[in-house]
């Protein structure tokens, strides 16, 4: 009898990580100073049931990783290669060969699309990639076809949400912004033709972190908002609004049957008030069910494809956006899950996913503040350098670590300790720290010890956050 029951229970957990969602998937980001072993995060894939990921480059010892797994995967272009690739079409057959027809094996990687570019139209990018995005688009596509790889694999441009808008901050008023609508015609004239799906990267916490008077619960899915009507549409939150307006805009130049992909979709755990655990858990809890239910949005209903955003904790991305950029992953940096999840979004299990097993530590030491400093003053030109030359953002009001001085700067000469492998001359900072045995963290705020890096970090996507949100201030004047 106990071993029925066993039995019985071992398969629960197996049906709660394996049972996913329909089209869930997640972004994997390459952005950090320490990278996991990829075959040991593609171990951790598995054992979570995750079929399918969303790359921001086709580096080798990745899809090397990948390859036999079963995963389906979209491969990235970065930004920067969009000129060459628009300007040369043998170099768009090399990139193919190169990168996808190459793991086209048996036993080889099973990649569905090429995402050419990475929100190459963001505003803040002021037009530097919309001359070169549909040529290297089109390019690409060429050579998949050509290769004889283009009956399965799919060019497509991940885009950002600014690319629409609404001019009366109504979903049924959505269209493309006037700046690149030609250019956004051309590109989906070319999809539709290929068979491509449009990928668009949406984030409520956006609306919420640069809108000081949004709903916040407008952002989540539990519906603790006043709804948003929309003439005989009620939207309860701001994913389906944002879907809706994308709905709108491309049924106004022909295309209202286009497959849709949400390329990025997530909830930050640190470097903002409202980037944190609970409330990264409470807007996963909202999307996965979502997703189980597959209702998708009042104007399509159905499954929806979505990727993550995203696995890891990346400590080398930019902080221009916010400090928050460094803090998207559902894992820690080194492979350990932040919070239950029930990845099916059917209430199966709300448990921690799988760790990435046999990840590799430095030793159990760290360096803080030399308890002999009485006066902090001097040390404050010490804790900005261990920040500049660090990961610093999980420190101050609102955050993980909310410290005073002294855990401040013992903060900031740990994390650069741990950055440069524990190396003992990081831990010096003008005779003002020592390393030490004992453990400082203290509640949340994790004193880090660094894993044993798998070689130097890859720099692909910047990260979606370098977009104002179209949903920044949209909607919040109506409720």
């Amino acid at each position: 009898m106990a071993r029925a029951v066993f039995l019985v229970w071992a398969l629960s957990v197996i049906l709660a990580t394996t049972n996913l969602a329909q089209g869930l998937g997640v972004n994997w980001g390459t952005m950090s100073s320490h990278l996991l072993p990829p075959k040991k995060v593609v171990q951790m894939l598995k054992d979570n049931g995750i079929k399918k990921v969303k790359l921001f480059d086709a580096e080798p010892r990745t899809l090397n990783a990948l390859a036999g797994s079963g995963i389906q995967v979209m491969v990235g272009i970065p930004n920067e290669k969009l000129e060459k690739l628009a300007d040369s079409y043998s170099e768009a057959q090399e990139w193919v060969k190169e990168n996808v027809t190459e793991w086209l094996r048996d036993g080889g990687v099973s990649i569905s699309n090429v995402g050419v570019g990475n929100e190459p139209y963001l505003t803040s990018y002021n037009g530097t990639y919309v001359k070169t995005t549909y040529p290297a688009l089109k390019n690409i596509q060429k050579a998949l076809d050509e290769s004889g790889a283009g009956g399965k694999v799919k060019a497509t441009v991940p885009f950002n949400a600014d690319v629409y808008e609404s001019t009366s901050n109504k979903p049924s008023d959505g269209c493309f912004r006037k700046d690149i609508k030609n250019n956004m015609v051309e590109i989906l004239r070319h999809l539709r033709d290929s068979k491509a799906p449009f990928v668009v990267n949406i984030y409520p916490f956006l609306s919420l972190y640069q809108n000081a008077d949004f709903p916040q619960e407008f952002a989540f899915f539990e519906g603790g908002s006043k709804p948003v009507r929309d003439n005989n549409i009620e939207y309860k939150n701001v994913f389906d609004a944002n879907c809706d307006t994308l709905i709108n805009a491309l049924k106004k130049e022909g295309f209202g049957n286009m497959e849709i992909v949400i390329g990025e979709v997530g909830w930050p755990t640190d470097g903002d008030k409202n980037a944190n655990i609970k409330n990264a858990k409470k807007f996963y809890d909202g999307l996965l069910k979502k997703l189980g239910k597959e209702e998708g949005t009042p104007l399509r209903k159905g499954k929806i494809e979505v990727y993550l955003f995203g696995l890891f904790d990346e400590d080398e991305k930019s902080v221009a956006p916010g400090d928050f950029e460094r803090h998207w992953g559902i894992f820690r940096y080194d492979g350990q899950p932040k919070f239950p999840m029930d990845l099916s979004g059917k209430g199966s299990g709300n448990q921690m996913l799988k760790a990435v097993q046999g990840v590799e530590y430095l030793d159990k030491q760290w360096c803080v503040l030399n308890s002999s400093v009485k006066n902090l003053s001097q040390t404050q030109a010490e804790l900005n350098y261990a920040c500049a030359e660090s990961d610093c953002t999980s420190l101050g009001s609102g955050r993980s670590c909310n410290l005073d001085q002294q855990g401040n700067v013992s903060y900031a000469f740990n994390i650069y300790f741990q950055t440069r492998d524990q190396d003992v001359r990081a831990c010096d900072f003008n005779g003002t720290a020592t390393i030490t045995k004992s453990n400082p963290s203290v509640g949340d705020c994790l004193f880090p010890v660094q894993i044993v890096g798998a070689g130097a970090s890859r720099h692909g996507a910047v990260g979606a956050a370098y977009a104002l949100s179209i949903f920044a201030g949209l909607l919040w004047m109506m409720i």
